[in-house]
């Protein structure tokens, strides 16, 4: 598979010019080893060869094979853009993925916790005075107060942080400024009273007792962990953080334009989909407020 230099210059385009993450890439590179394996493609003339049947027979055996279809569909996007690249360098006059349509996938509202579950009296018991627990409650609500994702938390720089914001580096290098209130700044300069001195501690803001940088898994574990102690939710992760974020700014006032700037999404329709979990909101105020709307 490496051997196909239209492999090689597809992955330099991802990287190069949609400056995609180091994730996104190797998820990419990932789907079309095993679509190229399927098909058994060993040159250049095998990849002219792919055609729309071809891909619908990898669908259907990745569908009986228990692949869910949210998870097909994902594979299925990194082919159209296989393809659709492929297209438009000349190398092929037809797109195979046009004729492709991938299985219905069953639309999942971000999961997210109640402002109820979510009250600092419930928070603060949860940690200690010393730094790991110092270091836990800033990251809990700089994830809660920013709604930043694992890997934008994991990338903070000391000098990216001021007293009225942070700056972040979100997905493809785009980088965005996000507003911080005065007592969230204040957790932050405690933190960095206590912050230990290491190899990582004069760069990045987030570090373990030893001076090195935090892991992805070591991050999740911890939240997952404090999570578990004040809500039932099923998911219990750095993501619901940022989900819960979004949900409560919408309950509370805030238009889907400033909401789609501060989670740095590429468009709006990303952003829409917490209005399914306000409107819910709206509904459950409704029937337990007006007269007309309340059950017997």
């Amino acid at each position: 598979m490496a051997s196909l230099q239209t492999l090689v210059r597809f992955e330099i385009y991802l990287e190069t010019e949609k400056r995609y993450s180091q994730h996104t890439l190797l998820a990419y590179q990932t789907d079309l080893a095993q679509f190229l394996s399927f098909a058994e493609i060993n040159n250049e003339q095998d990849l002219q060869e792919v055609n729309h049947q071809l891909i619908r027979g990898w669908m259907v055996d990745l569908l009986e094979q228990g692949i869910t279809p949210r998870s097909v569909s994902r594979k299925l996007s990194c082919l159209r853009s296989f393809f659709g690249w492929i297209k438009r360098q000349g190398d092929r006059a037809d797109n195979p993925m046009l004729k492709i349509r991938g299985p219905r996938v069953e639309k999942r509202l971000p999961q997210f916790i109640k402002q109820t579950e979510f009250t600092e009296e419930r928070i603060d018991p949860l940690f200690g005075n010393d730094f790991d627990g110092i270091r836990d409650r800033l990251m809990l609500e700089l994830f809660y107060q920013t709604g930043i994702r694992l890997s934008e938390l994991l990338g903070l720089k000391e000098l990216d942080v001021s007293s009225t914001h942070i700056k972040v580096l979100g997905k493809r290098n785009k980088e965005r400024i996000i507003p911080i209130g005065e007592e969230l700044f204040e957790r932050i300069s405690f933190y960095r009273l206590h912050k230990p001195i290491g190899q990582d501690s004069q760069n990045v803001l987030f570090v373990k007792r030893d001076g090195r940088k935090l892991s992805p898994k070591f991050v999740y574990r911890k939240i997952n962990t404090y999570l578990g102690s004040v809500t039932n939710a099923q998911k219990k992760s750095p993501h619901v953080l940022r989900h819960t974020f979004a949900t409560h700014m919408l309950n509370n006032g805030a238009g889907l334009e400033t909401l789609k700037e501060l989670l740095g999404h590429a468009n709006l329709s990303a952003t829409q989909v917490y209005t399914h979990n306000s409107f819910a909101q709206i509904n459950s105020i409704y029937s337990q407020a007006h007269p007309r709307g309340r059950k017997n």
